[in-house]
């Protein structure tokens, strides 16, 4: 083919909302008749939809053959955002998530990733896109990647990179390529500034330790144009005293973020609890009189399993209750 025809193909599949090869008809019908013997669009439809009292969305993909996912759909106002997928299930254990718990079924690909995005009826009202849905996204970094520059090319869907963020536990030669290319606001759970705290939390902790995270982080320049944030999922009598307050400020002191304070959602067999909402609401002032910007995450979806750390397809994957 003519390498104009690779503009001409990237334009019916980014720009134009086709369903199959025949749709191309400013390629030759011999060029169609070539690409439909060994390619096809690559759309999938959701496998079923959970429709929430506050209006969040939930979709079940079919990936990976014989898996499943997740994806979240949250309207709110003038901003419409979708909580992708980057895995089936997820390697990384943490101890306050479903998708940990339910182990780890494979990377999905860009087509998995972006088939989220292009496949939900809602996907034209879109605003903003979280890789923070199943899955650990620098742990799959080349398709991550790879959908990243889908999604911000001038040649395909044409978002600004400001409207993506992409979530990570902290991986860190990962987070060094993501940091490197791509222009993607970063989010990096955080949970405890204590070692301790955090490797009992997050066994991640043990061969990726904040310190390290944070360092590779100074190394960066954050301006107007990209963001750094810390998510911090709050723990009644774990992590939210005055002294998490006080140690936070000093490890972030001379980057400049902001915190995300996510309420924890109860999961089957955790002892771990909720802080009351003044507690909550005493921890972000706290923060912010220390002169960092922290804002409370609202909790949406809650009622059907699609708040942040219950998203799990353990029952699809594996016919398990």
């Amino acid at each position: 083919m003519p390498g104009f025809a690779a503009k001409q193909i990237a334009d019916w599949l980014y720009r134009k909302e086709i369903q199959s090869v025949d749709e191309m008809t400013n390629l030759s019908k011999r060029m169609r008749e070539v690409l439909s013997m060994d390619y096809e669009i690559g759309l999938t439809a959701p496998a079923s939809t959970a429709r929430s009292s506050d209006g969040t969305k939930k979709y079940l993909f079919k990936v990976l053959n014989h898996k499943y996912i997740e994806t979240a759909y949250i309207p709110d106002k003038d901003r419409a955002t979708i909580c992708i997928s980057s895995q089936s299930g997820c390697k990384m254990g943490c101890v306050f998530c479903m998708t940990g718990k339910q182990g780890f079924q494979g990377n999905l690909s860009s087509n998995e990733i972006l088939n989220q995005f292009r496949s939900i009826p809602e996907f034209r009202n879109l605003t903003n896109m979280v890789y923070m849905g199943m899955g650990e996204p620098l742990d799959n970094l080349q398709e991550v990647l790879k959908s990243l520059e889908i999604m911000t090319s001038e040649w395909g869907y044409g978002w600004s990179p400001t409207r993506i963020t992409v979530s990570t536990i902290g991986l860190k030669d990962p987070i060094k390529e993501f940091l490197e290319k791509s222009r993607c606001h970063l989010a990096v759970s955080l949970h405890s500034p204590f070692d301790d705290e955090r490797m009992r939390l997050m066994p991640v902790q043990r061969t990726n330790s904040l310190k390290e995270i944070l360092d590779i982080i100074r190394g960066y320049d954050f301006n107007s144009q990209r963001r750094i944030s810390f998510e911090y999922i709050l723990f009644k009598g774990l992590n939210d005293t005055h002294r998490h307050v006080k140690e936070l400020a000093r490890i972030l002191n001379g980057i400049k973020c902001r915190i995300n304070i996510i309420r924890f959602h109860q999961i089957p067999g955790s002892p771990y609890q909720s802080p009351g909402n003044s507690a909550v609401i005493e921890f972000r002032e706290a923060l912010n009189a220390k002169g960092i910007i922290t804002t409370i995450r609202s909790s949406r979806g809650e009622d059907i399993g699609a708040a942040c750390g219950l998203l799990s397809t353990l029952k699809q994957n594996t016919g398990k209750e």
